[in-house]
């Protein structure tokens, strides 16, 4: 709210409780559990009691803009005004919150608060975007059913955005504040709070709060606010009438006044306002119903100028200090000086405020339209905002030149202000006084009290009162001393007391400014404190190195102007606590709070021109937040469309479960690896936790969504008659959820960005920015890298995706992530090159159909013979089909049990009667299997004779033929053409390629075509080490074998898995490419549960993984679930060893004991805790005999209890006496320390570690 905007009206007291959505207790009361205390108990709760108020009030408000029924106009002007009210209300918490109680809470507990406020700055396009939509509503522009969509969907945005930013602060914030602070200090805190806000706002906010709370709540907070506030009964009595008056006397009041100057500022551009709206009008009637007083004969211009005068003699009271700081001699604070200009800016700007709300519109209606805006061009707002915001800055940098860029400043707002105050003595109040009666000039002034803060309306009255001659101070006290003239009788004699008491002199003027340098006093924000920790500097500096730098006149305590302390000093005017940078932060617009600098290479523009100038590890990650937000749009978008066009249902479905897995994946690395490693640097403890509980949260949105889909799948699948309506509900309520997904998850990332991004570059070196993403990326399994990779490349420019790569190359440099990126990437471009093909112009994906469809099925009335002049006989075809092309194919016999080749009986798949029963199988399967391939074979054998039967001049022919066939499009005819010209040599390659259709005639052509069994008594296919169903073909011997294993146990030579192209199903006895199923259509069986296209490996039995690191499958249920991969030793290990002994690659090594390859090792590992492995039963064998590590000599485990015996067995021993003093050195295997050790001629102990696991050196 700046200076002049009008104070918003709130939400009707009155309204019906019929009109309240039925879930408003629900969405109130679900706080509740978050902070497990009483208010009576917590004074600092009755924020949350605030939340209450509000989430209410947003349910309250969505069910409202539901309301079909009222006039667009009608309803956006009461949507309006509530809103105008709520972000009001709202901005007042939110400076509450981060001046008040985030600044306390930093002192005691870092690294909280930061991120809460920049949440709150995001909350101003929130209601910019109702504001849009609820104008165009009230002007009935559009479809009014499409408007209201979106006025429902930015409420629904808001109470997501909002209400989960209250519900982070009731499960972090509220309960530090209750275990840092006592009942007396959270109890100061909420009163400083209240003496913050404007007088005017208090008056509408307690009452609206009480009246969305339960009678039990309300009770509640009518005794912590009579808790918190000081035992003067004055006080007491005005805070109560607040809080309990239901009265519309004086509250109707105030929202009159302010509902005439709405209706003023919105009618500026009409010639003549309503007189039914007039703020001249209702100060008229509202004096001729209130008692009279005497008249004292001081008209309004006559008060207005004693307050002039106070202002100018105190702004050149301290120009004059300013001057007289140059001389030393003269003992001068420069604290209090700019206290005190602090104060006067406050004054000024209020008073600004003062003049818009109440003065101006009474005077914009007594004279024409052209004189009042002649006296609004000579407004000192932006002037005083402008010098408030320098002395703010000026202050906490402390330059050397501060006194004179002081003086220099206040030189020219003396002027101003000069210059304006004449104005308004000439031209603007004189003619208020000759059109309004002494009467209404009073209750202008006492209304124009109102827009001040308690707080700051106390120092104003005790400051004014002192300067004031003594007959002017007993007309003012003889005017509040009549009660009767004014709507709230406590609230006056409060004013009168605090008069009197400064008319009275009992405080001092040093004492004065004195107690209050509390309240203004600049202090050191929290934001700039938390930037100098992002800077990278985690020595302890002192609050004087916090303000080094300043003038050395500047504040003779240094270190209390860093931040205000929990104690202030006693005295009258701290009984109403004040904090100027609340109001600040409202009144006047911009940032004064500097936030963190973004690295210059990472903007949204021109990021390709600067990647390679500061690239570092770490900003893998914020790559990662480029490409969700990119897939944010695409949700709004998407959801957006799926109420016109249901059949993108699938799309959207499927895209969005690809966005939510990898989020999730994204924050449980960023909450179990980046977080906690961040937190790990000592000033840095705290920052990521309300970032977890963002991911929470988030994910709960995102099931919400699921669920959605899931609901809108169904119902497409069912028939009913009201299926339109409940679709359009189902897209209504999903438009709504996207739409504030995207702008949770857009914060969420963007203060990642702001805050800790910074933290994560500066604060960590190159080697640790690598280990982090290391770790980041070990978890995640090949399967998902397939999905992401292409995911990202999609989002990023060129430059970028050569950068993520080569981040990510760097990151994994010492595994095998470059040669599983190679092959992954050749299988996926031809993947794709597939999916094209199948995706091409004609509708049938086999040349050879599109072919055989147009010249037979298109031409079933010529002669076909004509075409296939030289048909071949059935048996010609049969012998062409059965003949291999190339070399001579070796026989596929195979006998088993062969004793010149002494197979052992390991090694055998079947012998005897477990022979003779799988060949009965193959038969039988054969045979079933031919007689369904009779029909499609016959077929497909006449297409064949057909098409390679064509001689040149029947090609030739049949491309004339097509060229003149008008009923082809152009591009149509050029395809089928094409194709016609391939089809001989397409049909000659699938006879060559032995197609499953041709080779079942020939099951004899390749050695091993049969099937194996892993268990032949229950007929399940496979070998000893794999369950099934397929075979392998080996191209270095062309043998069909089970495994790979099973060749190089069975042959001479190993079979490298990149070389396999084919396999042979089991079932149906046909070799084909390899896959996961079977590419015949009758068969179609699954050749494994498990299958990987990189290691040609099947399985049915185990869970198995691939790691794209090892680039090897490996047993597990998978990375990120049992096993992650340590990129340094290019491992995959238990998540139990996350904490371990790197060792650069130390799997790349023989076993110690057996000396096999461990890498591709199939048996278990044992890590030892010097960081050496091997296998498990070569540890088992290996620790009979020795306990010291085979490679480093360290021990293999804690060896206390044997050094323990040993220190038994040495004390019984006894040296000769030439030995007796002699010594040895030695060095430690275990400490690697060098000492000495009494002589021994077998055990020597460490006087370092105590172990006798030692070498003489």
């Amino acid at each position: 709210m700046g200076v002049g905007d009008p104070l918003p009206l709130p939400p009707d007291k009155n309204r019906r409780e019929g009109n309240k959505p039925p879930d408003i207790a629900s969405t109130s009361s679900s706080s509740a559990s978050a902070v497990n205390a009483r208010l009576s108990d917590a004074p600092i709760l009755l924020f949350v009691y605030f939340h209450k108020a509000f989430r209410a009030q947003l349910a309250e408000l969505q069910f409202l803009a539901g309301d079909t029924v009222r006039s667009g106009s009608d309803l956006a002007v009461e949507l309006r005004s509530k809103f105008d009210f709520l972000k009001l209300v709202y901005k007042y918490h939110s400076a509450a919150e981060d001046e008040v109680i985030f600044s306390a809470l930093d002192t005691r507990v870092k690294n909280i608060v930061f991120n809460y406020s920049l949440e709150h700055d995001a909350t101003d396009d929130l209601f910019t975007s109702v504001f849009h939509w609820l104008h165009v509503l009230e002007e009935e522009k559009g479809n009014r059913a499409h408007v209201l969509r979106e006025v429902v969907l930015c409420i629904g945005t808001i109470q997501s955005s909002i209400c989960q930013h209250m519900l982070k602060e009731e499960r972090q914030v509220f309960p530090l504040m209750i275990e840092n602070f006592s009942f007396e200090e959270q109890a100061s805190l909420v009163w400083q709070f209240i003496c913050s806000v404007p007088v005017m706002v208090l008056e509408e906010i307690f009452p609206w709060m009480t009246s969305l709370l339960s009678p039990k709540e309300k009770s509640e907070v009518e005794n912590c606010v009579k808790e918190v506030v000081p035992k003067e009964v004055t006080l007491q009595l005005v805070i109560n009438s607040w809080l309990v008056d239901d009265s519309p006397s004086s509250l109707t009041a105030i929202t009159k006044i302010m509902k005439g100057v709405q209706s003023v500022e919105v009618s500026e551009n009409m010639n003549n306002s309503s007189s039914s709206s007039g703020m001249f009008q209702r100060f008229w009637q509202w004096s001729k119903m209130s008692f009279s007083s005497p008249n004292t004969g001081h008209t309004l211009v006559h008060g207005i100028q004693l307050w002039h005068n106070a202002i100018k003699r105190d702004l050149v009271d301290i120009q004059k200090g300013l001057c007289q700081l140059t001389f030393p001699s003269l003992s001068l604070d420069l604290n209090v000086l700019v206290v005190r200009l602090n104060f006067l800016a406050d004054v000024l700007i209020f008073y600004g405020n003062a003049l818009k709300k109440f003065f101006y519109p009474v005077f914009e209606e007594m004279v024409d339209q052209q004189h009042s805006s002649f006296s609004k061009q000579f407004t000192i707002d932006d002037h005083v905002e402008n010098f408030k915001k320098s002395l703010d800055l000026q202050t906490r940098a402390g330059s050397d030149n501060f006194v004179r860029t002081l003086q220099e400043k206040l030189e020219s707002l003396i002027l101003t202000v000069t210059k304006q105050f004449s104005i308004e003595e000439t031209e603007v109040f004189p003619i208020i006084s000759k059109n309004c009666n002494i009467e209404m000039q009073r209750q202008l002034l006492y209304r124009s009290l109102h827009v001040l803060p308690l707080g700051l309306l106390k120092c104003v009255i005790m400051w004014f009162s002192a300067q004031l001659p003594e007959d002017e101070c007993h007309s003012i006290i003889h005017f509040l001393s009549s009660e009767d003239s004014f709507p709230n009788k406590p609230f006056a004699h409060l004013l009168l007391q605090w008069f009197r008491f400064g008319y009275s002199g009992k405080t001092p003027v040093e004492s004065f400014w004195n107690e209050l340098s509390f309240m203004f006093k600049p202090r050191c924000s929290v934001e700039e404190e938390h930037t100098e920790e992002a800077s990278g500097s985690f020595v302890q500096q002192s609050q004087q190195q916090l303000c080094k730098g300043s003038d050395p006149y500047l504040l003779k305590n240094k270190s209390s102007t860093c931040f205000q302390s929990m104690d202030p000093p006693l005295g009258y005017m701290n009984e109403t606590p004040y904090s100027s940078a609340m109001n600040q932060q409202i009144l006047i617009p911009g940032k004064l709070r500097p936030l963190q600098h973004l690295p210059d290479i990472f903007g949204d523009k021109n990021i390709g021109e600067h990647l390679n100038m500061d690239l570092k590890p770490i900003d893998l990650i914020f790559f990662f937040h480029k490409a969700m937000k990119k897939d944010l749009d695409y949700l709004v978008c998407g959801s957006a469309r799926l109420a016109t066009d249901c059949s993108f249902l699938g799309e959207f479905h499927q895209r969005f479960h690809l966005i939510k897995f990898l989020y999730q994946i994204h924050s449980d690395a960023e909450d179990e690896i980046a977080f906690p490693a961040l937190e790990a640097k000592g000033k840095l403890q705290n920052i990521s936790q309300s970032y977890s509980i963002d991911h929470e949260l988030e994910v709960e949105h995102l099931d919400k969504v699921s669920f959605l889909l899931n609901e809108m799948a169904e119902l497409n699948m069912l028939v009913l008659d009201n299926k339109n309506v409940k679709y359009e509900k189902l897209c209504m309520s999903l438009q709504d959820i996207c739409k504030s997904i995207h702008k949770l998850l857009s914060e969420h990332l963007h203060r990642e960005e702001t805050e800790l991004w910074c933290l994560f570059r500066d604060c960590f070196t190159i080697a640790e920015q690598e280990k982090i993403i290391a770790s980041m990326l070990g978890r995640i399994s090949g399967e998902i890298l397939q999905d992401m990779i292409p995911w990202l490349m999609e989002s990023l420019i060129p430059d970028e995706q050569h950068s993520v790569m080569s981040l990510w190359r760097q990151a994994t440099r010492k595994t095998m992530f470059g040669e599983w990126l190679t092959e992954w990437y050749n299988s996926h471009v031809v993947e794709e090159e597939t999916e094209e093909a199948k995706n091409d112009l004609s509708e049938n994906s086999d040349p050879l159909d599109i072919v055989w469809s147009y010249l037979f099925e298109r031409a079933a009335d010529e002669d076909k013979g004509s075409i296939c002049s030289k048909p071949l006989e059935e048996t010609e075809l049969k012998g062409l089909m059965n003949k291999p092309f190339g070399k001579a194919v070796p026989s596929n016999k195979v006998e088993f049990g062969n004793k010149e080749e002494k197979i052992s009986e390991s090694k055998k798949v079947c012998t005897g009667a477990d022979e003779r029963k799988y060949k009965e199988q193959t038969d039988n399967n054969a045979q079933a299997f031919q007689m369904s391939q009779n029909t499609s074979q016959s077929g497909q054998d006449s297409r064949y004779e057909c098409l390679l039967s064509m001689s040149q001049e029947d090609v030739e022919a049949t491309i004339r033929r097509i060229s003149r066939d008008s009923a082809l499009d152009p591009q149509k005819k050029s395809y089928i053409i094409q194709n016609l010209l391939m089809s001989r040599w397409i049909a000659t390659q699938r006879i060559y390629n032995l197609e499953p259709s041709i080779l079942s005639s020939n099951r004899e052509a390749v050695p091993g075509q049969n099937p194996s069994y892993r268990d032949p008594h229950k007929l399940i296919f496979g070998c000893k080490h794999y369950k099934r169903s397929c075979k392998l073909l080996a191209p270095c011997c062309n043998k069909l074998f089970s495994c790979i294993r099973c060749h190089d146990e069975e042959v001479d030579h190993l079979l490298d898995r990149k070389q396999i192209t084919k396999m042979m199903c089991m079932k149906c006895m046909i070799i084909q490419p390899v896959g996961a199923n079977c590419s015949n259509t009758s068969c179609n069986s699954s050749m494994g549960k498990y299958y990987c296209k990189i290691c040609k490996l099947f399985d049915d039995d185990r869970e198995i993984y691939h790691c794209p690191y090892c680039n090897l499958c490996r047993l597990g249920k998978g990375l990120s679930i049992d096993y992650f991969h340590c990129m340094k030793c290019n491992a995959c290990m238990s998540r139990t060893l996350l904490e371990h002994v790197c060792r650069e690659k130390c799997l790349e090594d023989n076993c110690p004991i057996c000396h096999e390859y461990i890498f591709t090792s199939n048996s278990p590992v044992k890590a030892l805790p010097c960081g050496h492995v091997m296998h498990s039963t070569c540890f088992q064998e290996y620790t009979c005999s020795h306990y010291t590590c085979p490679i480093c000599s360290k021990s293999l485990g804690d060896m206390q209890v044997y050094f323990r015996m040993l220190d038994a067995l040495l004390a019984e021993q006894k040296m000769p006496d030439e030995y007796l003093n002699q010594t040895q050195v030695i060095l430690c295997n275990d400490c690697g320390i060098k000492g000495n050790a009494p002589y021994h001629w077998l055990y020597h102990k460490c006087s370092s570690c105590a172990s006798y696991n030692t070498r003489l050196f």
